[in-house]
């Protein structure tokens, strides 16, 4: 396993708007010294055009200012779709109570009065940039959800749609004892079964890891063996499609890694290079034994995807299920879960791909 660094978040971008200089370079100064962007204005006007191409993640903006007060540079934000997210805290000598619950009203976050101290800038700055944060992280957590629930109702409706259409069909040809179909619909009806249940097996298992409830327990065991068990599992799928699936391993791949998730990381790897490979293709399944990490690649001869394909694979938010070359259905979850339990190693996962030539999908642990 290889401690992969952990990427620096941006760093919070905050317009400072108030006619007075010298009210700009206080608390410019303020700011900056505890490592923020500042970018400051004179105007509501300049304000307003500074934010449509910088989106800043905070402006502290002052009442009284000629042409344009304070209110009404507020108000225009909150009427901008695509501005009227950025949290608005006023700053202002104005220090009755009218002007601070107007200032609420017109859609303001918080409140400062002039003289202000730096410590009361800064903490009110910090609780702000932070809620605004959480926002953004929650309406990407919303985004997911829905996209999660789209999966399960768009996925679970086609199998389950096959497993009871043809059992239909097999009843009413039972009835008038009419044998010759039962091999292929039962066939059919078994393929379908399988997708429901590779379907649900992803579904529980991301649900558990994204809810903290799947436990990490790695264990010492050769690689090398492991893969030929995960093989075996697809020996008679690869030969539906005539494929051949090669190893190209080393005798000797100790590793010290959760058995469960690299499971279900190869499982998914395999099942998809089978799935994207025509008839007669080969899959190669080799393993890489650096210093620092272990890299295994997957790859296949199959129909390949273009890049901007390749750039939403492991998101679930543009996560789509794509027909095989002989029509098979995915679950649409594999690739995030495997995403998942990679970085729970603290590994990287990546796929390199030609379109019409084949793909190359690669984990480290």
């Amino acid at each position: 396993m290889k401690n992969n660094s952990i990427p620096v978040l941006n760093i919070p971008n905050i317009l400072l708007v108030d006619d007075e200089p010298d009210n700009l370079n206080i608390l410019g100064e303020i700011l900056m010294m505890k490592g923020y962007k500042v970018r400051q204005v004179s105007s509501g006007e300049q304000a307003l055009k500074v934010a449509e191409k910088e989106k800043p993640d905070l402006i502290l903006l002052d009442i009284l200012m000629p042409d344009m007060d304070g209110y009404d540079v507020c108000r225009k934000f909150k009427h901008d779709s695509a501005l009227k997210d950025i949290p608005i805290i006023f700053i202002s000598a104005l220090n009755d109570t009218n002007n601070i619950v107007k200032a609420l009203s017109f859609g303001g976050v918080d409140y400062i009065n002039k003289p202000f101290q730096a410590e009361e800038v800064l903490a009110r700055v910090n609780i702000h940039l932070q809620l605004r944060q959480q926002s953004i992280e929650l309406r990407e957590l919303n985004a997911s959800k829905d996209k999660f629930f789209s999966i399960i109702a768009h996925d679970l409706r086609s199998p389950f749609n096959s497993i009871i259409g043809f059992s239909e069909i097999l009843l009413e040809n039972a009835q008038v004892r009419n044998y010759d179909v039962y091999e292929e619909y039962t066939q059919i009806i078994l393929n379908s079964a399988r997708r429901a249940m590779d379907l649900l097996s992803n579904l529980m298992e991301w649900s558990r890891s994204q809810t903290g409830r799947i436990n990490f327990n790695p264990e010492s065991f050769e690689m090398a063996n492991f893969i030929e068990e995960i093989e075996l599992l697809f020996t008679e799928v690869a030969k539906q499609k005539s494929i051949q699936i090669v190893r190209e391993i080393t005798e000797s791949t100790p590793v010290y890694a959760d058995k469960e998730m690299i499971s279900t990381i190869l499982r998914n790897l395999v099942s998809n290079a089978i799935k994207f490979t025509y008839f007669g293709g080969k899959i190669t399944i080799s393993v890489q034994d650096k210093p620092e990490e272990l890299i295994v690649s997957i790859s296949d001869s199959g129909v390949g995807m273009k890049k901007e394909k390749i750039d939403g694979l492991f998101h679930i938010e543009h996560s789509t299920s794509t027909k095989g070359t002989n029509n098979e259905k995915g679950t649409g979850l594999g690739l995030i879960l495997c995403k998942e339990f990679v970085e729970k190693h603290e590994g990287r996962i990546w796929v390199e791909s030609e379109l019409g030539k084949g793909s190359v999908f690669s984990f480290t642990i």
